[in-house]
């Protein structure tokens, strides 16, 4: 069957039906409106082998306990909430005994899906050969981007051939579902839905109520399904767990399309200003607008959407950017700033990671600050109310301040799964993944880049702060002092990659000196210093106050912000302490024997090695620093460090890494292409590639399916946006230093800063242009390499760009 087929700039398509395939696109054509989503299954699918209908509401966790290996496991999961999709037909027969349409039947003759991503309509046409002739059915499916609690699914039938017949419809809402859309999770306890119970509303309208087993959220959700038909009589016939809506259309060769429509209302009990999530599902479904008008009013909002964060790339490029770009937004929109979530890895569009918020805000955010800053402080919220538990997780490891969770879900204690399962072995394994503390240098780092995009001083003073002087205090009470090099270490932690975390020789986890891991920290130390001197009085006062910090603890941040170690080998920065000693891969042979050697740590592991052995990394460990920090500011740190960074050691660097990582992440090679173009190399543009495609074409082996990559989704687009144009916001002013792009020459964007809407920026061969939209705002100041212009509102600027 064929895949994806390019058409225009602002769609997706798949032709024909492939079994293989169908739960990637499912993830590809998820909808949704950053409080729930819907995967892209057909409504009359069930979950198996080849379907996998999902509906997840942002922050909606449930916590079970499994029996594995011997050993009780406690996970919390983003819950797979009711289906509201179902809605299958058949050829009516009063006996009932006739087949249900399903696309893996015989008669299937024609399958199409077409997602529009300018309006968020899921388009689906299926033809079924039939006595006679050929039923047709077109359905349009939307999760209303205006209204955040409705969704809707038009089916439209057609008799062609010559043939008529009476069709039967069942539509339904399914409480029955449990989370069991990950292979690899099938040995844990799923069923987080309890008391499910369905009945009647008004006409034509059901309902559905449930709660979650252990947290105890209150689901309830209706649905109104109508037809034209005017002889059509929709009646109710629930079964247990799910509520049921039948009806009869008359199909004629003459009678044109016949419609039915199913609107649905979700919401659950963490929604605010209502006393009861049914009552409110009922009520907001009668009342919502026949299916023309609930279109209308949706794509009126994408249209608004995309005003505020289009991006112009030409050709596929730009096509498979814009779909990133579509799925960011749907997991991330402006209702995003009402909830209390964070930014979940796998959006929300699969159970893969658990629905876990892990350190993946660190990609999102720098997108979502010059578009969406509003969206950028409720993510950061999301960090400050848990930051009382971040704290306490920091004392009852014996620190100092707040040490933030790796992996992170409702309440934000640590949530990283006790065991992991290979599937390569069908071990289960002990997963230390909780050692990666530099996910709080990444909370950090959000901080202060979402200030310098946005201004909000408010927010900088108050709630930043306090993580920000928090985070640093964890790091500086992290840090031995070592008297021998007189220099600070810190020990017993994992970076980011995640293959390594204990030394061969060793029996306890965690590694020394992470070089990611300390430069990062002293970057931290260093701006919560200089944040704390440029506090407004009053409120430094109050703040050293509130969490007793005192001049002997500053000075004591000063003096490990300076003297943290970073280790070098042969010339090189050393990922930890000791990485130079590890045994050299064949990785040649290892290509040879397995092609696809991305996880190399499951290989190894089923080989009974371990990885941990080898000079391997999953992924951008060391390199991620060059994705923080531009070369200028990077060399900044390592001198304040005592280290002298010069452009030969970092890429010497670069190179060593690059030869000995396989990419088991789909972040890695976005790093490795932003890092590449930094430094100004042909070569970056392979690893954007890589990075592009990562989701679409599913590189990482049927990952994809379980969910989309976030992070990696919303990086290349940034990469376009910030990478390539070498836009900075620092110093009270737009910096900007393109690289030039061997895919495409001419791109164009437009942003939101301090307060300027829709500040456009297009580069050409040469030349950058930058414009300002009238307002009575300050102008604006941009600098290049080698000059500076003031652009005032409603002026552009024609930058003439200088090669290196």
């Amino acid at each position: 069957m064929a895949e994806h087929i390019p058409e225009t700039n602002h769609s997706w398509e798949y032709e024909g039906y492939d079994p293989g395939r169908e739960r990637l696109r499912e993830a590809l054509c998820t909808l949704g409106n950053g409080y729930m989503a819907t995967r892209g299954a057909a409504p009359e699918c069930v979950a198996d082998a080849v379907h996998y209908p999902g509906t997840y509401a942002a922050g909606c966790y449930n916590r079970l306990t499994s029996d594995i290996a011997g050993r009780q496991v406690e996970n919390e999961d983003m819950v797979n909430l009711p289906n509201w999709l179902p809605l299958r037909f058949r050829i009516y027969s009063p006996q009932g005994d006739t087949s249900w349409f399903s696309p893996d039947s015989d008669a299937l003759r024609e399958h199409r899906q077409r997602l529009d991503l300018r309006t968020g309509v899921l388009e689906r046409t299926v033809k079924y050969e039939v006595d006679g002739g050929v039923l047709a059915v077109r359905q349009l499916r939307l999760v209303h981007m205006g209204d955040p609690h409705l969704a809707a699914l038009r089916t439209e039938f057609t008799a062609e051939g010559g043939w008529s017949a009476d069709i039967e419809v069942e539509a339904a809402l399914d409480g029955s579902v449990t989370n069991s859309g990950v292979a690899r999770y099938q040995q844990l306890n799923g069923n987080h839905l309890v008391h499910v119970n369905a009945g009647d509303g008004g006409a034509d309208t059901v309902w559905l109520r449930c709660r979650t087993s252990t947290s105890d959220i209150r689901i309830g959700l209706a649905a109104r399904t109508t037809a034209d038909d005017p002889v059509a009589e929709v009646r109710t016939a629930h079964e247990p767990l799910r509520a049921v809506q039948t009806l009869r259309l008359s199909l004629t060769p003459s009678g044109g399309p016949r419609a039915v429509d199913k609107v649905v209302a979700l919401y659950t009990s963490r929604d605010p200003a209502i006393s009861d999530p049914l009552h409110a599902a009922i009520d907001t479904v009668e009342r919502a607008p026949a299916f023309p008008n609930l279109l209308d009013s949706h794509r009126a909002a994408w249209r608004q959407l995309w005003r505020r964060a289009d991006l112009d790339v030409p050709g596929d490029v730009g096509r498979v950017l814009r779909l990133h770009l579509f799925h960011v937004l749907q997991t991330l929109s402006p209702h995003t700033a009402e909830l209390d979530v964070g930014v979940p890895a796998r959006g929300l569009h699969g159970e893969a990671y658990r629905g876990h918020v892990f350190w993946d805000e660190l990609f999102v955010l720098p997108y979502l600050n010059l578009h969406l800053p509003e969206v950028s402080r409720a993510l950061l919220l999301y960090r400050h109310r848990r930051l009382a538990k971040a704290r306490n997780a920091a004392r009852d490891l014996g620190r100092a301040g707040a040490l933030y969770p790796w992996q992170s879900g409702s309440d934000g204690r640590e949530e990283t799964q006790q065991l992991h399962l290979n599937p390569h072995s069908g071990r289960w394994l002990p997963d230390y993944s909780h050692l990666q503390h530099h996910v709080g240098s990444a909370i950090a780092y959000n901080i202060w880049r979402y200030y310098e995009a946005s201004g909000d001083d408010e927010f900088l003073h108050t709630k930043g702060a306090e993580m920000l002087t928090q985070i640093a205090r964890f790091w500086a009470d992290s840090a031995t002092y070592d008297a021998d090099t007189d220099r600070y270490r810190i020990l017993g932690v994992m970076g980011p990659d995640e293959y390594h975390d204990h030394y061969p020789d060793r029996l306890t986890p965690g590694l020394d000196d992470n070089a990611y891991t300390n430069v990062s920290a002293a970057w931290v130390l260093g701006r919560a210093l200089h944040l704390l001197e440029e506090l407004p009085e009053p409120r430094r006062v109050e703040l050293c106050e509130r969490i007793g910090l005192d001049d002997r603890e500053t000075a004591l941040w000063e003096d490990v912000s300076r003297k943290l170690r970073v280790p070098f080998h042969q010339g090189v920065i050393s990922q930890f302490d000791g990485f130079g000693r590890l045994a050299e891969l064949d990785w040649d042979a290892y290509r040879a024997r397995y092609g696809n050697i991305r996880r190399l740590d499951r290989i190894l592991e089923a080989e009974g090695d371990t990885v941990n052995r080898y000079q391997a990394s999953k992924q951008a460990d060391v390199l991620m620093l060059g994705y923080l920090f531009s070369p200028t500011e990077l060399a900044g740190i390592f001198r304040r460090l005592g280290y002298d960074l010069d452009d030969e050691t970092w890429s010497r660097t670069v190179d060593y890494y690059l030869r000995r990582t396989s990419h088991g992440s789909t972040l890695s090679g976005l790093v490795h292409g932003w890092v590449l173009a930094r430094v100004r190399r042909g070569e970056a543009w392979t690893y954007v590639q890589e990075a592009i495609e990562g989701d679409v074409a599913d590189l990482q082996g049927g990952t994809t399916e379980e969910g989309i990559h976030l992070g990696a989704m919303a990086g290349t687009i940034d990469l376009v946006q910030r990478g390539l144009t070498g836009l900075e916001t620092r110093a009270d002013a737009l910096w900007l230093d393109p690289v030039p792009s061997p895919s495409f020459t001419e791109y164009g964007f437009s942003i939101r800063y301090r307060g300027h809407w829709g500040v456009g920026l297009r580069v050409r061969p040469g030349r950058m242009r930058v414009s300002v939209p009238p307002s009575d705002m300050s102008p604006i100041e941009v600098r290049l390499r080698d000059h500076a212009v003031s652009v005032e509102p409603g002026a552009s600027v024609e930058l003439r760009l200088t090669t290196r």
